[in-house]
């Protein structure tokens, strides 16, 4: 499918998508994902285990698994969640859990490319699956480094796409023809779940994203594979001296 190439026209498109799938979304990613995805949401917040307190940005924060993840691991931490599609945040709202962690997530919506956060005001910054929905990855890596705290770190939870010779062809398979016609029929909207195969398809190399990275500001730069190559997990952290991106 042809994804819209022009910014404004790109985010106008996500947005409708996202929309459309939000009453389905939590359901549709455990069970197309077999449930891993509630271990990539751990390893991705244990990244920020030396950051205990404080405010942790979730950016594309969706409908808050890993706002849920970042305040069950740390009891004292609060979790700022960002997301444009105001329908996936009010049903992540609707199944929070009535306990001491929903009142430690404060949902908002806004835009991840002038994220509506003043300047080093936190710790850390997650970012899962929602990188390669930004229109403009670049702006939306320098506002990441604005709001980070001197000494905060960033990590980004991605899609990407599997070497392994074996692995690569049956993930392919699945992605392109089983996934968007299971989840197509069970949300509605087939061609929500053909845009995440064609953006996974179309997203940078992961040297690619590690140099945007390092333009933004980002020093310590990795990459962790998850799950033979399906997921990256992308780390960075903002210099103890950073005060701005460059």
């Amino acid at each position: 499918m042809q994804t819209p190439q022009q910014p404004e026209e790109k985010k106008l498109f996500v947005k409708e998508k996202f929309s459309s799938i939000s009453p389905h979304y939590d359901l549709l990613n455990s069970l197309l994902s077999l449930h891993i995805d509630r271990y990539w949401r751990w390893r991705t917040t244990r990244q920020l285990r030396h950051y205990p307190e404080g405010w942790v940005l979730d950016l594309c924060a969706g409908t808050l698994p890993l706002a849920l993840e970042l305040t069950r691991q740390a009891p004292a931490r609060q979790v700022l969640a960002v997301d444009f599609c105001e329908d996936m945040l009010r049903a992540g709202l609707k199944t929070l859990p009535r306990d001491g962690r929903m009142g430690r997530i404060h949902p908002v919506c806004g835009d991840g490319e002038a994220i509506p956060v003043a300047s080093s005001s936190c710790q850390g910054c997650t970012i899962a699956f929602g990188i390669r929905n930004l229109a403009r990855a670049e702006q939306g890596l320098a506002e990441m480094y604005r709001i980070l705290k001197p000494g905060g770190r960033l990590i980004i939870l991605e899609f990407s796409r599997p070497t392994n010779p074996i692995i690569k062809p049956l993930y392919n398979f699945y992605l392109n023809k089983v996934l968007p016609v299971v989840a197509g029929r069970i949300s509605g909207d087939k061609e929500a779940y053909q845009y995440l195969a064609s953006s996974i398809a179309a997203f940078y190399e992961p040297e690619t994203l590690l140099g945007l990275m390092q333009t933004a500001g980002f020093t310590k730069l990795c990459r962790i594979t998850l799950s033979f190559g399906i997921v990256s997990m992308y780390i960075g952290d903002k210099d103890i001296g950073g005060m701005g991106a460059p």
